[in-house]
């Protein structure tokens, strides 16, 4: 099913890569906007909330530790069009819930599966930057931000015209796993070229490194700040996810309709600062934009608190999208990079460890909010973007990670 396609490129490879991300991101983003009514649904206050959609990221923390090992035994591209396939399947079933169990249940479920084919597309692209020869990290990620952008779209308009949240699901997933499917296809590498790609890295590694304790012990030290610079990404992109169509809706008084289009523009706010984040990578580096991209962060959530209208509450969750979106992209490039680590180990632990955020952040904003109110707990990201400018600032730029077209 995903023998090599004939010509097989990097250009080609490439574009399936950026095709396989913003797939991933369309087929969970649809639900996203839809979450207000499940809350609603289920007689849910905000601490409530914010534990039951961390369901997701538990699954994820659970199964993020195997994906390494399903990448490595079923192959990158296999495990990416069986685990959406399957990540669709669990979005049916939550779409259609009405049970709460039911509901976190699934999202568990799919958490899982995401754990899985996020760790495999994330393999793929770094192979397929590395056959490339230029930077192109930030690119795929963009392309996942433009296709959680179109979910989020997609979402609200279902959510406009009232149509049933399972119904939405179920075909959206049915679509974007035939899309899945051929950009596999096209993102193949071929195997002559994936043995000469990984013996050129062998050659570059110290050929013991990954046996002797001092240099794990390095390499843990390397990845640490790196997890920590992701960690601070993610709890902006899940902020965004779960809580501000919620906090557009409920605390600026927007109609249901413009309010689950905040999702969008975060997100696509997101995918214009990864477009631009491999150019300003190769003329800055990674630890000096994602220094900047933190400070964005930290002023687009404060624009947030103190909108008092849904203009000013739109631009500062955009400036936060814009801000955040390098960030996890520079770790997982680093990540893949990181001297005294086998192959793709560094990549399936940052995934792994950075998913203990998601465990921590709704759960923290729903009882910060019933403690004090939502604005108050949106102070968590404007904390978040200073620690990852304050995390990003200690960096080494080789710890950093530098672009394929630089070494």
């Amino acid at each position: 099913m995903l023998r090599t396609p004939a010509p097989s490129s990097p250009r080609r490879a490439r574009a399936g890569v950026a095709l396989v991300f913003f797939t991933n991101g369309v087929l969970f983003s649809a639900l996203l906007p839809r979450y207000p009514e499940f809350k609603a649904l289920f007689g849910l206050g905000d601490s409530g909330f914010g534990v039951l959609v961390v369901a997701f990221a538990a699954g994820a923390l659970l199964a993020a530790p195997l994906a390494g090992r399903v990448v490595r035994r079923f192959g990158a591209l296999r495990a990416t069009v069986v685990g959406s396939a399957a990540l669709a399947a669990a979005l049916a079933v939550a779409g259609g819930s009405r049970e709460v169990w039911l509901f976190a249940l699934a999202l568990a479920v799919a958490g899982a599966l995401d754990a899985v084919v996020d760790a495999a597309q994330n393999v793929q692209g770094v192979l397929v930057e590395q056959w490339h020869g230029r930077s192109a990290v930030n690119s795929f990620h963009a392309a996942w931000s433009a296709g959680a952008a179109t979910g989020g779209a997609l979402g609200a308009a279902a959510a406009a015209a009232h149509v049933d949240p399972g119904v939405q699901m179920l075909v959206n997933g049915a679509a974007w796993v035939l899309v899945a499917v051929l950009a596999c296809r096209l993102a193949v590498v071929p195997a002559d070229v994936r043995a000469a790609l990984r013996a050129d890295e062998q050659h570059e590694r110290t050929p013991a490194a990954p046996l002797r304790t001092g240099a794990r012990r390095h390499a843990w030290r390397a990845l640490l700040p790196l997890v920590v610079l992701a960690i601070c990404g993610t709890l902006v992109e899940d902020v965004v996810g779960n809580w501000a169509v919620l906090f557009v809706r409920t605390r600026t008084g927007a109609p249901e309709a413009v309010a689950g289009l905040v999702l969008s523009a975060a997100l696509l706010a997101q995918f214009a600062g990864r477009l631009l984040g491999d150019p300003m990578t190769d003329r800055w580096g990674r630890a000096a934009v994602a220094r900047a991209g933190g400070l964005v962060v930290a002023a687009g959530a404060a624009l947030v608190v103190t909108s008092p209208a849904p203009a000013p509450a739109f631009a500062g969750f955009a400036l936060a999208g814009f801000g955040c979106a390098t960030l996890v992209p520079a770790a997982f490039a680093a990540a893949g990079r990181v001297p005294g680590l086998p192959e793709g180990t560094g990549i399936a632990l940052l995934g792994w460890l950075m998913r203990i955020g998601f465990l921590l952040t709704s759960p923290a904003v729903g009882a910060l909010s019933d403690l004090t109110d939502l604005r108050t707990a949106l102070l968590v990201p404007v904390a978040a973007g200073l620690l990852a400018a304050l995390v990003a600032h200690a960096l080494r730029p080789a710890a950093a990670g530098a672009p394929p077209a630089a070494r």
